[in-house]
C-alpha cells in the first residue's frame, strides 16, 4: 500500500525520525490556516506546497513549489489543487491532486549549497536481507546516479534476525562524508530510520532528499513509504492511511471481492488459479505474439459467480482482445470451473464479444472439455499448454 508524503513522515516522526515539518490541506484556506499555524509553531516565513499524489518527480510536473508570503501560499495551493500533475512516473493523463502539504521552509539562509543525500531501506531479494541504499546524491533521479555515477550509490546489508548494529549506522554517515556533530546525527537518522521499517512492516522507505542542514540537523525533507498489504492486519491504524483515489479503479474494485488483479498494458485477458500458473499463463500469452492485459488469480473457489465477476473486470478494460482461462484443478475439480465459465457467459450474454480460450487440466479435465465442446458457445478448449499458446496466436492474427 502506497502512501502520500505526509503519511509516510507520519509514521517516520513516530520512530523518532527528524522530519520536515508540515500540515495537509484540501483547499486554498486550509493551506493559508496550515501556513499560520506552521510559522507559530516553527518560525517559518517561508513556505514549500507540495502536491500528495502517489507519484515521484513532482516538482519537475510543478507540484511543487515556494511560497514566500501567505499570498503565495494561497494562490499557489488555488494553483497546484484540482491540477492533473504529469510527472515521469504518471501516465500522460497524469493524476488528479486533491491535496496539498505546506511544509516548513527547512534551507536556511545562506545555504548556497545544502548537503542532500539519498536514502532508502527495502529488502535485497537475492540475499534475503534488509539492505540500506545511499548516496551523496541526493535531490536527483537515483536511477539517474546509478547510470552515470554508480561508484556514489553504497549499500549496507542487514541480517533481519540481527538488526541494525550501532558501526553499520555508523558506516553509512563516514561514506557520506559527514564528522562531528552531522556524523552523529546521520548514525542516531539511520537507527531510527530502520526501526520504523521494520516496525512498520514496510516493503519500501526512500527518502530523497536527506538533508544535513546548516547547524547539522539531519532530516527528511521528502518520503516514499510502500507498506506491506499482508501485515496491515497489524496496524489497524495504517489502514485508514489508503487512498482509493490514487489506485487504478479496476484494481479496487477486484480487491473489494477478493480477487487477486494486476492492471496491465497487454491485449489479451487472463484468469488463472495460482500466483505460478498466472505467471506461466503470462509467458506463454508472450510466446504466443500477444501481450497479458492482466494478472488475475481467481483462488480455489472458481464458480459460477466468481468466474462471472473476473469476467466483468477483465471486459473493463477496453484493450482486451481475447480471454485465456487456465485452471488446474486440484481443490477445485475442473468441471465446477467449466459450469461456471457456461453460466456466466450465458448471465452475461452480449456482454462478452470477444474470443475465449479455455485451458483446463486436473481433476475431471475431460468432462470439462467435454461440458465446453458442447455448451453451444463460442469458448474454445485446450488441453495442452501449446494447444492453448496456438489458440490465442490464431485469435490475435
Amino acid at each position: 500500500m502506497n502512501l502520500h508524503e505526509y503519511q509516510g513522515k507520519e509514521i517516520l516522526s513516530s520512530f523518532g525520525v527528524r522530519i520536515q515539518r508540515g500540515i495537509v490541506a484540501q483547499n486554498a484556506h486550509e493551506a493559508v490556516a496550515a501556513a499560520k499555524q506552521l510559522t507559530t509553531e516553527t518560525g517559518t516565513s517561508w513556505y514549500v506546497i507540495k502536491a500528495q499524489v502517489h507519484a515521484g518527480g513532482r516538482g519537475k510536473g510543478g507540484g511543487v513549489k515556494l511560497a514566500k508570503n501567505l499570498q503565495e501560499v494561497e494562490s499557489i495551493a488555488e494553483q497546484i489543487i484540482g491540477m492533473n500533475l504529469i510527472t515521469p512516473q504518471t501516465s500522460a493523463e497524469g493524476k488528479k491532486v486533491h491535496q496539498v502539504l505546506v511544509a516548513e521552509d527547512v534551507y536556511y539562509p545562506g545555504d548556497s549549497e545544502p548537503d542532500e543525500f539519498y536514502m532508502s531501506v527495502l529488502l535485497n531479494r537475492t540475499t534475503g536481507r534488509n539492505m540500506i541504499m545511499y548516496s551523496t546524491e541526493g535531490g536527483m533521479d537515483i536511477e539517474t546516479v546509478a547510470e552515470e555515477t554508480p561508484h556514489l550509490i553504497f549499500t549496507e546489508e542487514i541480517d533481519p534476525s540481527v538488526g541494525i548494529l550501532p558501526f553499520q549506522a555508523r558506516r553509512v554517515a563516514f561514506n557520506l562524508g559527514l564528522s562531528g556533530t552531522a556524523f552523529k546525527e546521520m548514525t542516531k537518522f539511520v537507527m531510527a530510520l530502520y526501526t520504523a521499517y521494520v516496525k512498520s512492516d514496510a516493503s519500501l522507505f526512500e527518502i530523497n532528499p536527506v538533508l544535513k542542514t546548516s547547524d547539522d540537523k539531519i532530516m527528511a525533507v521528502d518520503a516514499k513509504v510502500t507498506l506491506d498489504d499482508n501485515a496491515l492486519y497489524r496496524h489497524k491504524n495504517y489502514v485508514d492511511m489508503r487512498d482509493i483515489r490514487e489506485e487504478n479503479p479496476i484494481e479496487v474494485e477486484a480487491k473489494e471481492v477478493g480477487l487477486n488483479y494486476v492492471d496491465l498494458d497487454g491485449n489479451v485477458g487472463c484468469m488463472v488459479n495460482g500466483a505460478g500458473l498466472a505467471m506461466a499463463t503470462m509467458d506463454l500469452i508472450k510466446q504466443a505474439g500477444g501481450e497479458p492485459a492482466n494478472f488475475l488469480d481467481v483462488g480455489g473457489t472458481a464458480d459460477a459467480k466468481r468466474v462471472e465477476t473476473a469476467f466483468r473486470i477483465i471486459l473493463k478494460d477496453p484493450n482486451v482482445k481475447a480471454i485465456l482461462i487456465n485452471i488446474f484443478g486440484g481443490i477445485v475439480r475442473c468441471d465446477r470451473v467449466a459450469q461456471g465459465v457456461v453460466d456466466a457467459y450465458k448471465n452475461m450474454g452480449d456482454a462478452i464479444n470477444i474470443p475465449i480460450i479455455v485451458r483446463l487440466q486436473g481433476t475431471n479435465a475431460d468432462i470439462a472439455k467435454e461440458l465446453i465442446d458442447n455448451s453451444g458457445l463460442d469458448v474454445q478448449s485446450a488441453v495442452q499448454f501449446q494447444e492453448a499458446a496456438d489458440k490465442v496466436q490464431a485469435v490475435l492474427a
